[in-house]
């Protein structure tokens, strides 16, 4: 993790780097889940360096009152964060209380009692089947080398052909995907939660043809997707592509890699999928979780009710 100027005392300082690498090492969490919660702490505490008039230590953690945390939820929203970013940054800081109290260095009963901000209810906005197939195959990729062009078309794949997250998808070893006969995809997700997603002859199609084309030694235990100069691949580098395509293709500005996993549930739900199935081929725990598909199925059915039904 990238090292930043904390602005807290000493022993604040190590309570937190401690309360982080629990995260890694107990709970698992994804890097990105774990980059967020870092960047929302750090904000908390130069926040609090401010609203304290000095850098805050455990002591002045132990004694924040809810009015404290109120007035860093206010401050953000004024700052532009929306709902879900506050939300997720009081997660973040009552995980971090949660962490100190376990030790007996805090009490988290005010950050618990705190009410997140009320999330807004928003479905996905999956692109239409046509459009998908477009952004994934390899003639459509706008890169000038031809393995940047086939990489670039495999991670696309994968993400609608399997439903995987990027993180997923450029999570995959350099192991795999080697045998022809291979069926199902071993996916390791959120939580080191591990799943099988069945594997689409396209999708092993577009790896094999990225792996003919890549210059780079593909180590069993190195990542599978590499990036120009044979690192590997940031999914900014996916995500920047993606942008690519958009204007290419004239899509919206939702059409992104993210998207291509909502169209794969959206789409499998529209063609009869069942949804405790859906569930785990997206690896969500809860059902709950997976249920806002049906929300976009009603929305797409009834958008085509009103466009052609006569009494519309």
């Amino acid at each position: 993790m990238q090292d930043f100027l904390i602005s807290a005392k000493a022993d604040l300082q190590r309570a937190r780097q401690g309360w982080l690498t629990s995260l890694v090492e107990e709970r698992r969490l994804s890097a990105l889940t774990l980059d967020a919660y870092e960047r929302d702490t750090r904000q908390f505490l130069q926040f609090l360096t401010g609203h304290l008039s000095g850098a805050p230590g455990i002591a002045d953690i132990a004694e924040l009152r809810p009015a404290d945390l109120r007035a860093f939820l206010a401050y953000r929203r004024t700052g532009g964060a929306g709902a879900r970013t506050v939300g997720r940054g009081l997660a973040g800081i009552r995980s971090l209380l949660r962490f100190l109290e376990r030790r007996g260095l805090a009490n988290a009963a005010g950050a618990a009692a705190l009410r997140a901000p009320k999330q807004p209810k928003s479905l996905p906005k999956p692109l239409t089947a046509a459009d998908a197939l477009r952004v994934v195959s390899a003639d459509a990729q706008l890169a000038e080398e031809p393995w940047i062009a086939a990489r670039n078309a495999a991670v696309l794949t994968l993400l609608y052909g399997c439903g995987l997250r990027i993180s997923e998808a450029l999570g995959l070893p350099g192991s795999e995907l080697t045998d022809p006969g291979q069926t199902v995809l071993r996916v390791t997700g959120k939580g080191g939660k591990t799943r099988l997603v069945p594997l689409l002859p396209v999708a092993k199609a577009a790896v094999a043809d990225y792996r003919k084309h890549c210059p780079w030694h593909l180590d069993p235990a190195e990542p599978l997707f590499r990036g120009a100069r044979g690192g590997p691949l940031d999914p900014a580098i996916i995500q920047r592509e993606m942008v690519k395509l958009r204007s290419a293709f004239g899509l919206p500005a939702t059409a992104t890699p993210h998207a291509l996993r909502h169209s794969f549930a959206t789409h499998l739900l529209g063609r009869g999928g069942d949804l405790r199935a859906i569930q785990e081929l997206l690896g969500h725990s809860s059902l709950s979780t997976t249920q806002v598909y049906t929300g976009v199925d009603t929305t797409r059915l009834l958008q085509i009710y009103e466009a052609a039904h006569p009494r519309a």
